[in-house]
């Protein structure tokens, strides 16, 4: 069995590579590095899986791990190459495959549609069509907990409508979703859509809250904090996520439904002023904090339910905030102060 994670140098992506691997498993990475955040990250997660940036630089060419040998290897590709795409699925004959490339991030989707449109739909339907023609075991797939926008019941539950979305953003991941039951329907492909919540962790996204208030204060700068405070959000450390993902995307779908959507979070709700507190106290020092109204896009809290994938998959999120800040701010320390 051969499994595609697209993404593979991104947060997620990297993370699930070399569990993958770990276990056995036989990975090719897909990645376009795009440079919506600091691709030096991107390149060094790469060589943590053993492909030089050397090789990583070059579009369309496949090279293997110099760690894992046969078991990983990583192309440069954009999802929406429609020539390309294809012939990379019948020339290593995919079974599975977990697409976690997308183009990221509410507020940038505000100022760059154009960009969520190409990777996030266009993207996405040749990698559809690719796993229709190919005839792929399994589809999983990310989806966002920001496909709720405005829902105010909490905890978020799958059961919720989710009509109502606040950003294009979250609308794409909507479309994936709809898309993904269309393809289910009409071609029996087995789908799974994860609504990813809060992620947080070593080698985490630059733009997210834990990195850019950690790397303020550790630069003596002031952090900005939206909605005066007032916030909270479903914070989930990176090896929990890892583990719901690798139970699905390594199980047989034989016995599920063919079209399948998932919460994946910690299935709690943590305020942001004790999150900002756990960074101060692994870091032993005090954030200077400039108190900010709400920014658009965004929403108060977030909580998922998680019933069902505990029910299905036995998913158990153990990981506490303070103890999954501790291990991004000593991996933050290593990395940037080499």
């Amino acid at each position: 069995m051969k499994i595609l994670v697209t993404g593979a140098a991104g947060f997620i992506g990297y993370h699930l590579c070399e569990k993958l691997v770990k276990e056995g498993h036989e990975v090719v990475g897909l990645d376009n590095i795009n440079d919506y955040y600091d691709v030096n990250l991107k390149f060094s997660r790469l060589e943590q899986l053993g492909i030089s940036r050397e090789n990583a630089e070059i579009f369309k060419e496949t090279f293997h791990s110099s760690i894992h040998k046969q078991k990983f290897s990583f192309v440069r590709m954009n999802l929406e190459d429609r020539d390309a795409l294809p012939q990379l699925f019948k020339k290593e004959k995919i079974s599975k495959v977990c697409n976690l490339a997308a183009q990221a991030g509410v507020r940038y989707s505000i100022e760059n549609p154009e960009t969520y449109i190409d990777s996030n739909i266009v993207g996405y339907l040749n990698l559809l069509e690719c796993c229709r023609h190919n005839k792929v075991e399994h589809l999983v797939y990310a989806s966002s907990s920001s496909v709720y926008g405005l829902n105010e019941k909490i905890p978020f539950s799958t059961h919720d409508s989710v009509d109502h979305p606040i950003s294009l953003y979250a609308a794409s991941k909507k479309s994936n979703e709809l898309m993904a039951h269309t393809y289910s329907h009409l071609f029996n492909i087995t789908t799974t859509g994860l609504r990813f919540f809060t992620v947080y962790g070593p080698w985490g996204r630059p733009d997210m809250a834990l990195f850019l208030f950690t790397d303020a204060i550790a630069n003596g700068k002031p952090i900005k904090v939206f909605n005066h405070g007032k916030m909270e959000r479903d914070f989930t450390y990176i090896d929990d996520i890892v583990e719901g993902v690798y139970r699905i995307i390594t199980s047989s779908p034989d016995k599920r439904d063919k079209y399948k959507v998932y919460n994946i979070g910690n299935n709690n709700s943590v305020k942001l002023m004790d999150f900002i507190e756990a960074i101060e106290n692994s870091m032993g020092k005090r954030a200077e904090k400039n108190m900010m109204p709400m920014q658009p896009g965004d929403v108060e809290r977030t909580w998922a339910d998680v019933t069902d994938l505990i029910k299905d998959y036995n998913y158990r999120p153990n990981t506490q905030v303070n103890k999954g800040v501790q291990k991004f701010v000593d991996w933050y320390n290593s990395y940037y102060t080499k």
